[in-house]
Formats: C-alpha cells, sequence, structure tokens
C-alpha cells in the first residue's frame, strides 16, 4: 500500500498550471463511486472526499480540485465496458472505420490507453491488426488478456511511453476512450502519447464534453475519477502544449456526449469541423465564466425535483428500484439523498457488480432478473445514458407495468 496521502488538493491548473481557478458547484464530501461495498463490510466507515467543481480562466477546462490516489480507484475496478452491448458494436465499427480509412494491416500497431477488458482493441484484432492494451485494473486487463488481447497492467505516461519505444513500439492509432478525464497528470499523458505516435500517427481520444455535461445538468457524471471535464477549446490548448493539433473532432451521444478527437503531430491541418467546432464554442461563451455560472442553481434544483418526484411516490404506496450500479448512478443517489427509505435495490447486469452494495446508500446489487420477480412499480434509471438500450432488455418488466424514471436531463417517467 502506498505511503502517499489519500488526496491532494491541486493549487494550479491541471492543464495549463494557472492559478485562476473559478468555482463552480460543490456536492459535498462523498465515497468513491465506484467503491462498491462488500456485505461483510457494510458497518465499515466509508472513506469521503470533497467533490468540488472549477473552471479555468486561462485554458478553459473544467476540473476537480482534488485528486484521489490513482490505486485507490482504479486497482480493482468494477466496470466492464463489454456489458453494454451498444458501446462494443460502436467500438467494432470505429475500429473497422480507421483501419480503412488508415490502411492498417499486419505491419500496423494500435496501442489503447486503459483499454478495459479488451472490447475495442478486439475489433482491431479480428481484422488483422496487432495491438497492445494499457490498464492499471489487475481485474480487467485479466479479462482482457483471457479474450487474447495482449495487455500490460500499468499506468500510461512519459516513463512508460520512454519503455514501450526502447522496445520498438511506434503506434499507428493510440485509443484514449475516456482516460483523459480519469489522469491527475494530463501532460504526462498526452506527452506519452507524443512520444509514442508514429510521426503520420494518431491519436482518437474520447472525453465528456463539457457543452452537454453543462446545459443537460448532467451532474451526476462528476466523481472522483473524473478530473476532467473538456471542451475542444480546452484540449486543444493542451494538444498544442505538447507538439499536437486537435486534426479533427467528432460530437457523439455516448455517455451523455462525448467528444472524438484526432490529435496528430504538428503541421497536420485541422478540420473544417474542428475549425467550426472551436468557433462554435467561441460564440456560445464556454470559454468564459458566465456560461458555467448558473450551473449549480439548476443541479439543486434537478436533485430536489427528483427526490420530490420519487418520495412522492413512495408516500402513495409504490415499490421503487433502480437500474444501473453505476459511477454516475452513487453520485446522484448520495447528493439526492436517495437510500434505503426509498429505494429498494439496484438491478445490474454486470456479475462483478451483483452481491455487493452501493456506495453512501449501501444499497444491495442484484440481477437484472429481479426486476421481474420482484416487480417494483417504478425504476430509476441510474445509466440513463443507456436508456433505450436498457429499456428494450427490460421489455418484459415494462409490459407487466413497471415503469422507468430517467433523471436527466430533466425528470420524466416512462
Amino acid at each position: 500500500m502506498s505511503d502517499a496521502p489519500a488526496m491532494t488538493r491541486i493549487t494550479g491548473c491541471r492543464s495549463c498550471g494557472g492559478t485562476h481557478l473559478a468555482p463552480v458547484l460543490s456536492l459535498g464530501e462523498t465515497p468513491l463511486a465506484n467503491a462498491l461495498v462488500a456485505p461483510d463490510r457494510l458497518e465499515e466507515p466509508e472513506p469521503r472526499f470533497p467533490l468540488e467543481l472549477v473552471f479555468c480562466l486561462d485554458c478553459t477546462l473544467l476540473q476537480l480540485t482534488v485528486s484521489v490516489r490513482p490505486d485507490l480507484m482504479f486497482s480493482d475496478y468494477p466496470y466492464f465496458s463489454s456489458v453494454s452491448e451498444s458501446f462494443t458494436a460502436a467500438a467494432r465499427a470505429l475500429a473497422a472505420r480507421l483501419v480503412e480509412a488508415r490502411g492498417l494491416g499486419p505491419g500496423s500497431q494500435v496501442v489503447e490507453i486503459a483499454s478495459n477488458d479488451g472490447y475495442l482493441l478486439q475489433g482491431y484484432q479480428a481484422l488483422g491488426v496487432p495491438v497492445l492494451g494499457i490498464d492499471p485494473a489487475q481485474n480487467v486487463a485479466k479479462a482482457a488478456i483471457a479474450k487474447g488481447v495482449p495487455t500490460r497492467v500499468a499506468f500510461f505516461g512519459r516513463d512508460l511511453a520512454d519503455a514501450l519505444a526502447a522496445e520498438g513500439i511506434a503506434a499507428d492509432v493510440i485509443h484514449a476512450n475516456n482516460v483523459l478525464a480519469h489522469v491527475p497528470d494530463l501532460n504526462g499523458v498526452v506527452a506519452g502519447m507524443k512520444r509514442l505516435l508514429k510521426p503520420d500517427g494518431v491519436c482518437v481520444i474520447e472525453v465528456p464534453y463539457a457543452r452537454d455535461f453543462i446545459e443537460k445538468c448532467e451532474f451526476d457524471t462528476i466523481y472522483h475519477e473524473h478530473l476532467c471535464y473538456f471542451s475542444a477549446s480546452a484540449l486543444a490548448a493542451l494538444f498544442a502544449r505538447h507538439g499536437l493539433v486537435l486534426a479533427d473532432v467528432e460530437h457523439t451521444p455516448f455517455h451523455g456526449g462525448t467528444l472524438r478527437a484526432v490529435a496528430a503531430h504538428e503541421g497536420a491541418l485541422p478540420s473544417p469541423a474542428a475549425r467550426d467546432l472551436l468557433e462554435e464554442e467561441r460564440r456560445l461563451g464556454m470559454t468564459e465564466e458566465p456560461y458555467h455560472s448558473g450551473f449549480a442553481a439548476r443541479v439543486e434544483r434537478l436533485a430536489a425535483t427528483l427526490s420530490k418526484t420519487l418520495r412522492d411516490l413512495k408516500a402513495g404506496g409504490a415499490r421503487i428500484a433502480a437500474y444501473g450500479a453505476s459511477a454516475k448512478g452513487a453520485t446522484l443517489l448520495n447528493h439526492a439523498g436517495l437510500g434505503a427509505d426509498v429505494l429498494d435495490f439496484i438491478a445490474d447486469r454486470s456479475p462483478a457488480k451483483q452481491g455487493l452494495h452501493g456506495p453512501g446508500t449501501k444499497l444491495p446489487i442484484v440481477p437484472p432478473e429481479r426486476l421481474l420477480e420482484a416487480m417494483p412499480d417504478y425504476t430509476l434509471l441510474l445509466t440513463w445514458n443507456f436508456a433505450e438500450e436498457i429499456m428494450a432488455q427490460q421489455a418484459a418488466y415494462r409490459d407487466a407495468g413497471g415503469r422507468f424514471v430517467v433523471p436527466v436531463p430533466e425528470v420524466r417517467i416512462v
């Protein structure tokens, strides 16, 4: 176990180092969102850490004020990307698209940072492209290796990039899906990507998009693992610091709104899409403090509305459960004060989570089949970003009269 402190507070921006950090929102002190609780530890106190969001006036990055020690969050990670069928299908399609567009083949190399259980790299392997996954979580790396996906158990940064380069590894494509948001050393990771990238290679980087986050009131995507919330403007500034350019960008619907950014070595020409999005962000005011100033009040209204809606249903005799033992669900439930007094259980498809309990709420996590067995009148959909997929999977529950409560961007019953 590390002797380092469990938490450190930033003194400057995680990207540019600037000290002009404007407060945006505080959710108080909360438990780690993925620190699911084993049945024999229910009586033990849970560590809690401040969850505060600030906006850098110098480089426009939204970020948390504290960093929890990474090994406390990622050494044994309960999230397996392959659980979502739509997510894995999209990953296969992306791999096929890049193989064709960049002419990848047996002599190429694709590297993924935070490769999870190999869900993306398997798509490249199926097309005959060599791959290497890098992930700090031993349990998900083990799952990837069992599928035949070569995976290093490590945190990625400058040092690992140097070591891989010394082994002769150079990447045609580097994937980093929802990883930049998770790393305390942003500059170290981007410098490592620059080091490992072939002269004509590209980095394909997916990050939660700050516009969706703010405008759709997606406050539940704030948790200690998500240290940063990116705009194209913040990404462009980060890349430029390391001799990379924002060469292209695409807005996708995953996780409530994601930017898929393509970074290339300095000298590459930005696409019209990249130029247009940077200009649109300036026009909307996303690079200025006032754009973010009303977020906290809207968050409190949404949390209060959700709590009142569910408590009114409960008071009327309804039985209520939740679906999706996600990190965003932990933030939502803890901030809205929703626990065992309102909800009976949380259903989740992941066997790695079943039998455990939600952080803070201590709600039991059970297989989805429990919805049909128990038939709660309402089910709070914590994984609202996969609403269509989940409601299709739970058609029998809905046909039997069960209804879902979707909390974001506004509370609605479907």
